[in-house]
């Protein structure tokens, strides 16, 4: 298990489109630590979601860190919009960029916290040279685009190679995919101190975001005393 109280960071991919304001609102209120949000752009991943003008309009509605998943390519153009936006970390993927030195320098030159993420089947050696750039790694447990897959449990000994390479710097590690109250415990103990939940934390309407965030922290409780 790692020192760091865990992030529990709502997805608003599986909030109501219609009413966003709102949904992050009430996952905020419902001890949502930050707003984890999925930027597709139907390139680099099989899917369209919002862009840099829905997280401005947002940013009003919480003062929760917003956590910026760039799924996108190229990925470098749109940095600055998306920190003028209101983006508190953006975090890019390993595979959408050809200088990703150069992209983790920038973002952090516009003073945000800066990650990168890796697809499934992308091993960790990609992000080796990059450590001194970094605040967050994404490990990605299921393939991008999508919401509600199925957590893939191979991934768990990433996390764990990631853990031992990151040694003492102050680096969170996350995880986005499949995470609900039976997977959670098992990729905390793998290293994981941030986790990203989308259908896991919206099911059931707003009425149920509170119970859904607290089964997720009981979960890692009940794992810990075991």
């Amino acid at each position: 298990m790692t020192a760091r109280p865990v992030v529990i960071a709502p997805s608003i991919l599986s909030a109501d489109f219609a009413k966003l304001g709102e949904e992050v609102r009430a996952v905020a209120a419902a001890g949502g630590d930050w707003i984890h949000l999925d930027v597709m752009d139907g390139h680099f991943v099989p899917n369209i979601t919002f862009g840099p003008p829905v997280i401005a309009a947002l940013r009003k509605h919480t003062d929760k860190p917003f956590d910026c998943h760039l799924m996108i390519e190229p990925c470098d153009p749109y940095l600055e919009a998306f920190a003028r936006a209101g983006a508190d970390g953006i975090t890019v993927h390993a595979e959408a960029t050809r200088h990703l030195d150069r992209s983790l320098q920038t973002i952090r030159e516009l003073g945000k916290k800066a990650g990168v993420a890796l697809n499934p089947a992308t091993p960790e050696s990609a992000i080796a040279y990059v450590l001194d750039r970094l605040d967050l790694i994404l490990v990605m447990t299921v393939n991008p685009g999508f919401g509600g897959q199925k957590f893939i449990p191979a991934t768990l000994d990433k996390i764990r190679r990631i853990r031992t390479m990151i040694g003492d710097r102050p680096i969170r590690i996350e995880v986005d995919g499949g995470i609900a109250p039976d997977t959670a415990p098992l990729v905390v103990a793998a290293g994981a101190d941030a986790l990203v939940a989308g259908s896991a934390v919206f099911k059931g309407g707003p009425e149920s975001y509170a119970a859904n965030i607290e089964a997720i922290r009981e979960s890692l409780t009940a794992n810990r005393a075991g």
